[in-house]
């Protein structure tokens, strides 16, 4: 019996599969194994990444601070072009600096020089009803005040005259003699005095006042201030071309003297502050 042979497609088949190769090899490759020391080491490079994860904030930091001075830098880089270009165009102008010399108002320092400075509280003197009183100085009031009680008007060689006592209550300081004394002038005027209760007309007359060096005849209205912290009231009129206001200062001058009163010189015990009092 003759041996049997493949065929020609088998042989070509087999052949094929031999030389590729392909039918032997496995699907997959084996799940490779982690060994200690692998371990350890990929443990060691996630540490060293952390550790550099853990360091960047610092760094982001710094590199931050770094731009905001490079741009405060530019900043100041621009401003000096900017004056160096003023400065040049001022230079091809040739425009020299102007100094401006300070005049002196010679006019109105010799009008300030020749008024008297008084304070907001100020001692008078009447040479000729013989006392000092306190005064208050009060720019908002027109015409000067004399606190008066007992105001009656009569004729004298046919003109008006007043008569009157000082209006004094038991704080006010003055020469003792001359609280219960009459005192008369004649009438030079008459004015309303517009109040918030209504008006009245009060006389007024004309006294000899010293308030430090100043020595006036001032016009003084009449009516009673009993109620008030001082019996008289320096108004406006006093002070307009005679005397400025320092409205920080009490008693810049001392208290005159009179027969029968106290010495200038405890005039301080006598003082007041005026206080917030009501003028009218």
């Amino acid at each position: 019996m003759r041996p049997r042979t493949l065929s020609a497609p088998i042989s070509w088949l087999l052949s094929s599969l031999l030389i590729s190769g392909c039918a032997l090899t496995p699907d997959s490759e084996p799940e490779p194994t982690l060994s200690p020391a692998a371990f350890e080491t990929r443990i060691d490079q996630l540490e060293h990444q952390i550790a550099l994860s853990c360091d960047r904030p610092e760094a982001n930091a710094a590199d931050q601070r770094q731009a905001e001075m490079l741009a405060e830098l530019r900043d100041a880089g621009t401003t000096l072009r900017h004056l160096r270009g003023d400065i040049e165009r001022l230079e091809q102008r040739g425009d020299a600096p102007k100094v401006v010399p300070a005049e002196c108002n010679d006019e109105l320092s010799a009008t300030l020089s020749a008024k008297e400075m008084v304070g907001r509280s100020e001692w008078i003197g009447l040479p000729e009803v013989g006392t000092y009183m306190r005064a208050r100085v009060d720019s908002g009031a027109n015409t000067s005040s004399l606190s008066a009680t007992e105001i009656t008007r009569f004729e004298r060689d046919g003109e008006d005259w007043v008569r009157f006592k000082l209006g004094l209550n038991e704080d006010d300081v003055v020469v003792d003699s001359v609280r219960d004394e009459w005192i008369e002038r004649p009438i030079e005027r008459r004015v309303r005095i517009l109040q918030a209760a209504g008006s009245e007309s009060r006389p007024v007359v004309s006294l000899l006042m010293t308030l430090g060096p100043i020595r006036e005849t001032v016009e003084f209205t009449l009516n009673d201030r009993t109620h008030l912290n001082y019996p008289v009231l320096l108004g406006r009129r006093f002070l307009m071309d005679i005397a400025l206001i320092d409205v920080a200062e009490d008693y810049i001058h001392p208290r005159p003297e009179f027969p029968g009163g106290r010495p200038a010189s405890e005039a301080a015990e006598d003082e007041i502050s005026d206080g917030d009092e009501e003028e009218g």
